[in-house]
């Protein structure tokens, strides 16, 4: 069965990019461009992991962490937390939110793809 992401950002370029990446990785890739849209895609498709940006419009990703965290049917989906927002505080507010992970911009597509796919292998 193909895993499930839903990348979550309002940079173009950023979505484009790692759409491609995602996708070439042999994920099934759902896009949002803010936060509500975010929110509404992860209840409506219920992936197994969300490339999470911090700085979105509508609802910023640490508002779309902590509402997934609260609803019972989505305490499944993986959450990677992906900004440029990197100051100790930022990494803390977003694990503490719920995030299981989080990586700062800039950021290596290859190590990127690592942690995607340790955090969607199965726990035995």
């Amino acid at each position: 069965m193909t895993n499930k992401i839903l990348i979550a950002d309002d940079e173009p370029n950023i979505l484009i990019s790692l759409e491609f990446l995602m996708k070439r990785e042999g994920y099934e890739v759902t896009v949002a461009r803010d936060g509500i849209e975010a929110l509404a895609a992860i209840i409506a498709t219920r992936p197994d992991l969300v490339l999470l940006d911090v700085m979105m419009p509508g609802k910023t990703g640490f508002e779309v962490c902590q509402e997934v965290r609260t609803h019972d049917g989505l305490k499944d989906v993986r959450i990677l937390m992906l900004t440029a927002k990197g100051r100790d505080t930022d990494v803390a507010k977003g694990l503490a939110l719920g995030a299981d992970a989080y990586v700062t911009k800039p950021f290596s597509t290859r190590e990127l793809v690592q942690k995607v796919r340790s955090m969607l292998e199965p726990t035995t």
